[in-house]
């Protein structure tokens, strides 16, 4: 059973919430560029577009978006299910509505047991949210499938991976993988600088376990490091053969304040 839209949570706060404002903050922040890669998979920042506008925006005009798009984002509250599949019809933007993909959200609750449509997941989280402009911007025919991620184990983070690329595989047709994900909370610049390049070169290995193990290991706080890991699994399945960072910042290269930072990321797999 399905519910009905899912209403904006952080427009007007993390994003400006008037559609013509939010659509020349994003001529300026995701202008049409040449060299662009196919969206297979990619991590991206998702803070108030003041902060990490600039990281997200050159990742995206980095990318061709498909159609389809599974967005997987941190469950920031808690609530709900480990493994939430976003039950609604669509989701509302100040640049319209964006469809949900309930063929593909029926093939994941299918394959994976561990899945179950979730609106209390959803209802106050931004990390997907705040992706949906961007995506928009890209890709005006979209189509996207909302997972909010609780707290799995690295092999859970496999399995959920390789579901997803072989639900994609089942379909026939691209679908990209986007990982919500911020970097190292609260830290001094410096020291969160050294601490994202640890996940940022493990990252680029497009090794999953790699990135897992060294984020818990060295205790970097990167929120979205359950996302990243399934994508990253996913990626490889799909057919994913390199990786690169295409951008870097932390937030007090805009506040000024470099004694507690928060650092963002946008990085690509490709074939």
């Amino acid at each position: 059973m399905t519910e009905e839209v899912r209403q904006t949570a952080v427009a007007g706060t993390f994003y400006p919430g008037a559609r013509k404002d939010l659509e020349h903050l994003l001529e300026r922040l995701v202008p049409v560029a040449r060299d662009r890669h196919e969206l297979l998979a990619c991590i991206a920042p998702h803070a108030g577009y003041v902060y990490s506008g600039g990281v997200a925006g050159a990742l995206y005009r980095h990318l061709d978006v498909p159609r389809r798009v599974v967005v997987l984002g941190p469950n920031h509250s808690g609530l709900g299910a480990p493994v939430a599949v976003a039950p609604h019809t669509g989701w509302a933007t100040p640049l319209g509505r964006v469809p949900v993909d309930r063929e593909l959200a029926d093939l994941l609750l299918e394959e994976v047991p561990e899945a179950s449509p979730d609106a209390l997941a959803h209802h106050r989280e931004h990390s997907i949210e705040v992706q949906l402009p961007f995506l928009l911007r890209r890709q005006p025919d979209l189509r996207v499938l909302p997972l909010c991620l609780g707290h799995l184990d690295l092999g859970e983070c496999l399995a959920l991976g390789a579901s997803l690329a072989e639900v994609i595989t089942r379909l026939g047709e691209p679908v990209g993988v986007v990982a919500s994900s911020d970097m190292t909370h609260y830290e001094p610049d410096e020291a969160a600088r050294r601490r994202d390049r640890a996940a940022i070169d493990a990252a680029l290995t497009r090794d999953p376990r790699q990135l897992y193990e060294t984020v818990r290991r060295e205790r970097i706080t990167m929120c979205g490091i359950i996302p990243a890991t399934a994508a990253l699994e996913a990626a490889n399945r799909l057919g994913a053969r390199a990786a690169h960072l295409v951008a870097y910042a932390t937030s007090g290269e805009i506040s000024g304040d470099v004694s507690a930072v928060v650092g963002y990321a946008g990085i690509c797999m490709h074939a």
